[in-house]
C-alpha cells in the first residue's frame, strides 16, 4: 500500500515561514499559527513540505488505507492560503457565511489574505474543527 505523502517533519515551522518570500503572507502565516496554537492548544509542525499543522489524529478508511494527519492545519502557498479543517455540513452553513472573502473546494477553504476574512470566526472554525476531530 502506498505510504501517505503528508506526514509529519522535523522541517522547523519557524525556518519554513521565514523563507516565505512574500511579506504579507509571512505576516498572516505567522498570526495564523498564534491562532491556530491558541485556538488548539497544539503547537506547530511541519506536515510535508508545505503544510503547518496542529495535533494529529489517525484514519483508517473502509478501503484499509491509514495514516496520521493533522488535527487542523494550512498551507500558506502562491495563490492562496489554504485551511484544512475538519467541518461538518452544518459547521459550514452555519460560519462559511460569516467568513468573509473565500473561496471552498471539497474541504478546503482558500483566502487570499487574513485582512479579507473574519478572525474570531476563523478561530471558531478552529475550536470546531478540534472538536470534530477529537470526537471520530
Amino acid at each position: 500500500m502506498a505510504k501517505n505523502k503528508t506526514a509529519e517533519t522535523a522541517v522547523s515551522v519557524a525556518g519554513y515561514v521565514k523563507a516565505i518570500e512574500e511579506k504579507e503572507k509571512r505576516e498572516d502565516s505567522l498570526k495564523i499559527i498564534e491562532l491556530m496554537r491558541s485556538a488548539s492548544g497544539f503547537e506547530p509542525k511541519m506536515w510535508g513540505p508545505s503544510i503547518i499543522g496542529f495535533g494529529s489524529y489517525h484514519y483508517k478508511h473502509d478501503s484499509g488505507r491509514e495514516g496520521d494527519m493533522p488535527m487542523i492545519s494550512f498551507s500558506p502557498r502562491k495563490a492562496a492560503i489554504v485551511f484544512y479543517l475538519a467541518l461538518n455540513s452544518d459547521n459550514r452553513e452555519a460560519l462559511l457565511p460569516k467568513l468573509g472573502k473565500h473561496k471552498t473546494e471539497k474541504g478546503c477553504v482558500y483566502v487570499k489574505k487574513l485582512e479579507d476574512i473574519s478572525e474570531p470566526v476563523l478561530k471558531e472554525m478552529i475550536k470546531v474543527s478540534v472538536k470534530n476531530r477529537k470526537q471520530k
